[in-house]
């Protein structure tokens, strides 16, 4: 029997749930591999071996001594190739791809995060679709990454868990969907790094602004902040948050208040 050659557009779907897949949920039994095995007539166990195929090219994995499998490289790493020299554009592109094989239009898929522009035309709407909706595959990404948990207090609840841009987005377009330029925060946390009141250091220990600081005898600077001095982050399952980001978000938002 010959093997059905995978397509491009399988392989790129692949990579999104790659991407949105814990490290150690890349399995047959998986519901999410199943979900794509079913829209693509694959088998979840080809599914689920292709992840792992990916695995074996991040250079982030590769970097902590972590293998995937390496017998399908030659197959995922131009995608990954192209991921990396076009984030914007190869995110997007799988979100649609996914929506179509469900059945679905990226407007109707998504529609609770574009429900308000509906009215927009043209150039403009392209471009707040594509960015809402890789806002919102940014965020599954980062929590995946994070198990699902705060990395500061360990809430597991996905309603209260965003994820933190350590350069934002505004600010560096090349990065914006770089993995390793997010944490995982519960609401409170992603606020306060975000207003730079608090920062993580290059060893991962968090730090807390002079600001926030001359609240100390406040009762929510107890409960809430005053733990966070001697503690580290609970540091992801595979892209750790990159050094030079994080030295960007203690120079440029931390210092801000201090």
């Amino acid at each position: 029997m010959i093997k059905k050659l995978w397509s491009r557009e399988e392989l790129i779907l692949a990579f999104n749930l790659y991407l949105k897949t814990p490290f150690g949920k890349m399995h047959s039994t998986n519901k999410e591999v199943i979900h794509l095995a079913h829209l693509i007539g694959r088998t979840p166990n080809s599914v689920a071996l292709r992840l792992v195929n990916f695995a074996s090219v991040d250079p982030v994995l590769k970097a902590r001594g972590i293998k995937g499998m390496d017998g399908g490289k030659k197959v995922v790493k131009p995608i990954w190739d192209e991921f990396f020299n076009n984030q914007e554009e190869l995110i997007f592109l799988s979100e649609r791809i996914l929506a179509e094989k469900e059945n679905q239009t990226i407007e109707t898929k998504f529609d609770d995060l574009l429900f308000d522009i509906k009215d927009l035309k043209g150039d403009t709407k392209i471009r707040e679709v594509k960015t809402r909706v890789n806002q919102n595959v940014f965020r599954q990404i980062v929590v995946a990454n994070y198990s699902g948990k705060c990395a500061i207090s360990g809430i597991d609840l996905p309603e209260l868990l965003f994820a933190s841009h350590i350069i934002p987005w505004s600010k560096n377009e090349e990065e914006r969907l770089n993995p390793e330029n997010g944490i995982c925060l519960s609401a409170l946390y992603d606020r306060a790094f975000d207003k730079g009141l608090i920062a993580v250091n290059e060893k991962y220990e968090i730090l807390v602004s002079d600001k926030l600081r001359k609240k100390k005898d406040t009762e929510y600077y107890g409960k809430y902040f005053a733990p966070l001095e001697s503690q580290s982050l609970i540091l992801p399952q595979r892209y750790l948050p990159k050094k030079e980001f994080i030295q960007y978000h203690l120079d440029v938002v931390f210092n801000l208040n201090n």
